[in-house]
C-alpha cells in the first residue's frame, strides 16, 4: 500500500543532537554543554518579558517595529534590510528555501554548525564540506569547493564547534574569491566574544553577504529564539517573501528590545565570558589536554592519545557526577569536548571532577 513519501534528501538528514540537558538523579545539573549565558539575562529583559503578558491575547507586531528600530540606532542600519528569524536557524534554513535549488551545491567548512546542513538539505541541496587548516577555516580550501552548481556558503566567526575565528581580512578574501551569484552567509552567533567578528554591517556594500546574529549567546535570551539578520535589500526581500507570520513573539520582541539597551549587563557578561575562558583554558592545559585556542564563550578541547579516559568516556562520566558537557562525535571530532564558561562556581565544580577523573 502506498503512502506519502518525503524528499528523499529528507531522509538523509542526521537530526539535530542538542547539548545534553539532563543527568539521571541531578535535578540542576551543571550545563555546560550549550554556550548560554552563565549570568542569565539582563533584569530589563526579564522585566519586559513579564510585562507582555498583558497582551498574550494579540497577535504580535509582524514586522518588530521597535526591535528593528533599536537594532537599526544601535547597529546604524537600515532597517528595511534587516530580517527577523525564530533563532539564527530559521534565517539559515530562510536562505536556503530561497537561494538553493535541488541539487545545487552548499559549501561548509569541515566542522560546520549541524543546523546548516540540515537547512540546504531539506530544500533537495548538495552540501560540500571544505578542509580546516588546524581546526580553523581554511579560505582557499573553500574557493576550491566552489563550481558552477554552487549557490550558497555558509562560515561562522568565531566558528561552532570548534571556537576559532577568522579575522575580517580573511573573511574579505574569502568574498572576494567567491562569484557573484554566491550567496555567503556569516553566521556571527559569537561574534560580539571576538574582536575581529563579523559586525552587522561587516559587508554592508556586498551584494551577496547575509550576516546573522542572535541574542541567545551574549544577551542571553536562548528560550526566546531571537535572531537576525543584515542583507542586501534583494536579499532581505527575498527572505522576508517567505518567513512565516508573526515568528517573534511579543514577549521576545521586548525582551529584546530591552535587552539591547543595557550596556551595563552586556559588558558584565562579555568581561565573564572572556575571563573564564582564558581560566578554563589554563586548566585544561594543565591537565595534558589540548584546548583549541578560544574566541567565544566556550572552550573545545581535545584528547591526546594515552590520555587516562577518551572525550566520550570523559562526558560520560561527568554526566554521572551532574556536569554536562558536549561531546563532538557528532561533529567529526570524536577526540573533542566543548565546555561553555558557567559561573565561577559551576567552573570550580568542573574542574574538580573532570581533575578527579584524568588526574
Amino acid at each position: 500500500m502506498s503512502a506519502p513519501a518525503p524528499r528523499p534528501t529528507i531522509l538523509e538528514i542526521e537530526p539535530y543532537k542538542p547539548g545534553r540537558a539532563t543527568a539521571p538523579g541531578f535535578a540542576r545539573p551543571i550545563k555546560l554543554s550549550s554556550n548560554e549565558n552563565a549570568l542569565g539575562c539582563s533584569p530589563a529583559a526579564r522585566a519586559a518579558y513579564l510585562e507582555a503578558h498583558r497582551d498574550i491575547h494579540l497577535y504580535p507586531d509582524s514586522r518588530a517595529t521597535a526591535l528593528r528600530e533599536a537594532l537599526a540606532r544601535k547597529h546604524d542600519l537600515d532597517p528595511d534590510r534587516i530580517v527577523f528569524g525564530t533563532g539564527s536557524d530559521e534565517i539559515f534554513a530562510m536562505a536556503c528555501q530561497a537561494y538553493l535549488q535541488p541539487g545545487e551545491v552548499m559549501v561548509q567548512p569541515e566542522f560546520a554548525f549541524a543546523a546548516w546542513a540540515i537547512a540546504a538539505r531539506a530544500v533537495g541541496g548538495v552540501v560540500r564540506s571544505a578542509p580546516e587548516s588546524n581546526f580553523t577555516v581554511d579560505v582557499d580550501a573553500m574557493l576550491a569547493a566552489v563550481d558552477r552548481r554552487t549557490r550558497i556558503m555558509f562560515v561562522a566567526s568565531p566558528a561552532n564547534p570548534t571556537g576559532t575565528s577568522l579575522p575580517h581580512s580573511e573573511l574579505a578574501r574569502l568574498h572576494a574569491g567567491l562569484p557573484a551569484n554566491v550567496l555567503l552567509v556569516l553566521d556571527g552567533a559569537y561574534a560580539e566574544f571576538d574582536a575581529d567578528g563579523p559586525g552587522p554591517t561587516a559587508f554592508a556594500d556586498a551584494p551577496n553577504v547575509l550576516v546573522t546574529r542572535t541574542f541567545s549567546k551574549l544577551y542571553g535570551l536562548a528560550a526566546l529564539r531571537v535572531g537576525w539578520g543584515y542583507a542586501p535589500q534583494p536579499v532581505a526581500e527575498a527572505l522576508n517573501r517567505i518567513r512565516l507570520p508573526f515568528n517573534l513573539s511579543s514577549p521576545a520582541q521586548g525582551a529584546a528590545v530591552a535587552a539591547l539597551g543595557d550596556d551595563t549587563f552586556v559588558a558584565k557578561s562579555r568581561a565573564h565570558a572572556l575571563g573564564g575562558r582564558a581560566t578554563l583554558e589554563r586548566s585544561l592545559t594543565a591537565l595534558g589536554l589540548e584546548p583549541i585556542a578560544p574566541s567565544a564563550n566556550f572552550v573545545t578541547v581535545r584528547f591526546p592519545a594515552g590520555t587516562r579516559l577518551n572525550a566520550e568516556e570523559t562526558c560520560a562520566r561527568l554526566a554521572e557526577q551532574g556536569v554536562l558537557v558536549r561531546g563532538l562525535a557528532p561533529y567529526g571530532m570524536a577526540d573533542g569536548l566543548r565546555v561553555s564558561v558557567g559561573l565561577d562556581e559551576e567552573m570550580k565544580q568542573f574542574g574538580n571532577a573532570i581533575r578527579g577523573l584524568l588526574g
